[in-house]
């Protein structure tokens, strides 16, 4: 003992373990003492004052490769580089909290992949008396717009909170819902587009729920992803669509076909 200790006891008195005082060595963060008379490494309490050194660092969240410098630094760059690690662990703390809060949110499915307000304005609709396939379906379709327009999905919502105060397009959208289960080839598919595209085009401040995303895309194709979301389970959804847009584009409004590039 007067002539040190071992690696093993080094490691129990530091509150390491052997494995890593020598990956500290490997490193160069602690250097190994020389070999006595035995054969064995002994550290004396230099050693042990550096081991517990680097220990704390890296139980502080200091990178093991940054230990070496931050220890072998005067005063004042120490003091300034603790600093720079002590604002790394506060985003790290930020990110922590952040996802632990989205994991809260996961118990709300909705909530997990969209902000409050949009989860609101989708209790509003079923409260309207929409169907829950037809909310399920503005949900996926509001999924997709925000990850692919994010810049334009706020003042989305705030065209949608103004749609849903229209009590003739709500009884549109409902119509609509019903026509899915329609033959594609329904002559009232026709006149529901008309209706509705009319509708549209006598609300400046409504048409922006049709232009509003488009107009932000770089290419159409976001926007089809976005519009066109889910018709190919309902065909005759598909076709009110496709003829409510051709109203549209015969009144001057640009709206991208699902084949431009």
């Amino acid at each position: 003992m007067r002539n040190g200790v071992t690696i093993g006891q080094a490691a129990a008195f530091v509150g390491v373990t052997v494995k890593t005082v020598r990956h500290y060595h490997n490193l160069g963060l602690v250097e190994e003492p020389e070999r006595d008379s035995s054969g064995y490494r002994r550290y004396g309490s230099a050693d042990l004052l550096r081991l517990v050194q680097v220990r704390t660092l890296a139980a502080a969240g200091v990178p093991l490769a940054e230990i070496k410098p931050l220890l072998d630094a005067d005063a004042a760059l120490f003091a300034a580089a603790l600093a720079d690690v002590e604002r790394q662990l506060t985003e790290r703390i930020e990110e922590l909290i952040a996802r632990r809060d989205t994991l809260h949110r996961l118990a709300d499915g909705d909530r997990a992949l969209l902000p409050d307000r949009a989860v609101g304005l989708l209790e509003r609709m079923l409260g309207l008396g929409f169907a829950e396939e037809e909310v399920a379906a503005t949900r996926e379709g509001w999924v997709l717009a925000r990850a692919l327009v994010p810049e334009g999905f706020d003042d989305y919502l705030t065209q949608f909170e103004h749609a849903l105060e229209d009590t003739r397009l709500v009884a549109l959208a409902k119509r609509a819902a019903e026509a899915a289960t329609w033959e594609p080839d329904d002559p009232r598919i026709a006149e529901l587009a008309t209706a509705a595209a009319d509708h549209y085009l006598a609300d400046p401040a409504l048409l922006k729920t049709v232009t509003g995303l488009q107009a932000r895309t770089e290419a159409a194709t976001r926007y089809t992803l976005i519009a066109h979301h889910g018709e190919e389970q309902t065909p005759a959804a598909a076709r009110l669509a496709a003829l409510f847009e051709t109203k549209l584009r015969a009144a001057g409004i640009h709206i991208p076909r699902p084949d431009s590039h």
